[in-house]
């Protein structure tokens, strides 16, 4: 489909998403759409970033907008990138091959989760300059240390510690959804891939998508995976619930670039910032962990004042503007999770791409509105009454 007529069809992330919940079974959908609760974090992130407010300019003459940034030393043409997400090849085949070499074409951070279906082996290939790996803590050193050693040698040059997920949260949509870990197809299911002909047939090629890291492994979980629920996973008794001299430790023995992924409290800022961490990931993990949590996007003014560290930005962004409104209130970077794979269901391999493509245009046309010539201007451009 030509690129005129992509944006014509799919103008904004709202029309990917509706295509994707129709190419992507019930169960599939259930897990990528969900969040835990009555999902009110997840409503409330949305609903204070339609809060934020920017003065339109007049009379401030032509200009070509400048996307540009940087981020721990690495020049980026745009402010936004790839988060992690579980299971990423469920949602959509091969799902972390296509992600990591559309990030390497975009040259933009794609971030492998612990818990793909593919390992960091596996998107070497692809990975292009800007491979960041997230880790979800083995409380085994042994198996610490090779997770680090294996995303070291395939290429990634930063490691992501998520710490916003000490236990395994319910997800009642997702449970609801039937889907189990690994996943079965019973009946009830394969109804719903049958009307899915395009997602099956790309499993049915790849096979059923496991947790191939994790189950590299398994011998260290061997007899204690029954009665696991379908929110928890082999990946849960692998890790732990992690601490500051577990922060230490990865500080310790990575080399390169360290980001702690999932704090909200602004007091942990100057913590993590004495640890050595070299960014802090502001996130409520999209509303999926916790159901009573602050909104991310109320939260960041206090953590831009509390540390000079870079910032980086998540929670519901639908487009190009609420880019720049998080930007505006002190984010360095912002990344995407579910928009990537709304992307891949609606339009598979092309859908990274045009998806850039929307949220490039959509930064281009407000920052004309407002009269931001580049990102540094953005923060000059909040109304505040």
């Amino acid at each position: 489909m030509r690129a005129m007529n992509l944006h014509s069809k799919y103008p904004a992330i709202s029309d990917l998403r509706q295509a994707a919940q129709r190419r992507i079974p019930h169960f599939v959908w259930e897990y990528l759409d969900s969040a835990t609760g009555t999902e009110a974090t997840k409503a409330r992130n949305r609903a204070k970033l339609d809060e934020i407010l920017m003065m339109p300019s007049i009379l401030h003459g032509e200009f070509e907008a400048d996307l540009s940034t940087s981020l721990l030393g690495r020049k980026m043409p745009l402010p936004f990138g790839i988060a992690p997400v579980g299971m990423s090849g469920l949602i959509w085949p091969n799902a972390e091959r296509i992600l990591a070499q559309s990030a390497a074409e975009l040259d933009v951070p794609y971030t492998l989760s612990t818990v793909a279906t593919r390992t960091p082996e596996e998107v070497a290939d692809v990975l292009g300059a800007q491979g960041w790996f997230q880790m979800y803590p083995p409380r085994d050193e042994g198996i610490r240390t090779d997770m680090l050693n294996r995303a070291k040698a395939a290429g990634f040059h930063t490691l992501v510690l998520t710490v916003d997920v000490p236990v395994a949260s319910r997800r009642e949509r997702q449970l609801r959804g039937g889907l189990q870990q690994p996943p079965k197809l019973t009946p009830r299911l394969l109804a719903q891939v049958a009307r899915c002909p395009a997602w099956a047939l790309g499993t049915a090629r790849l096979g059923m998508p496991r947790m191939r890291l994790m189950d590299s492994y398994l011998d260290h979980v061997a007899g204690q995976t029954e009665g696991l629920s379908s929110t928890a996973h082999v990946g849960y008794l692998l890790r732990t619930s992690p601490d500051w001299e577990y922060v230490q430790w990865l500080r310790d023995n990575w080399e390169g670039h360290f980001i702690v992924k999932g704090v909200l409290n602004a007091e942990d800022a100057p913590r993590l910032e004495g640890a050595g961490v070299d960014a802090i990931w502001l996130s409520n993990h999209a509303g999926r962990q916790f159901d009573a949590a602050p909104a991310a996007i109320e939260v960041l003014p206090q953590m831009r004042a509390a540390t000079s560290l870079p910032l980086i930005y998540d929670s519901a962004i639908s487009g190009g503007l609420d880019i720049l409104r998080a930007l505006a209130l002190g984010a360095d970077f912002v990344m995407m999770g579910r928009a990537w794979h709304y992307a891949l269901g609606a339009l598979g391999a092309a859908g990274p791409a045009h998806l850039a493509a929307i949220l490039r245009a959509d930064m281009v046309a407000n920052m004309g509105q407002i009269g931001a010539k580049d990102l540094s201007t953005l923060s000059k451009k909040l109304y505040t009454d």
